[in-house]
């Protein structure tokens, strides 16, 4: 059974489980703003180094830990938070596509933290 339609606080009717034109402009902008304080990926480390690290953590594990999907992203099991012998090491990376990077593994970082 689909779910009706809502009213969003613009006044505007949106399908069920979508944003409305002011909430996506909204979302930008704040994204945006986060964006223009963060450091360059350089900045917070991901630089040749890692790239090259990453490149070849791919091309021996190509498929995602959780789902068994092609990868797409090399993840640190644990945080690094700046320190670059965890930042740096092999037993600290596994493979996710991208899906289960954005969803699966944030959610299990939220919930521990």
């Amino acid at each position: 059974m689909a779910r009706p339609p809502r009213l969003c606080g613009c006044g505007a009717i949106v399908p069920a489980d979508t944003l409305c034109a002011c909430q996506i402009g909204r979302q930008r902008a704040r994204k945006a703003k986060h964006d223009r304080k963060r450091p360059s990926a350089s900045q917070r480390g991901y630089g040749v180094e890692w790239r090259k690290l990453r490149a070849e953590f791919l091309r021996h594990h190509p498929f995602c830990a959780f789902c068994g999907v092609p990868a797409e992203v090399v993840d640190h099991k644990t945080p690094h938070k700046g320190n670059r012998a965890l930042r740096l090491s092999w037993s600290n990376l596994q493979s996710l596509c991208a899906h289960c990077h954005n969803s699966v593994k944030q959610r299990q970082e939220r919930a521990e933290a």
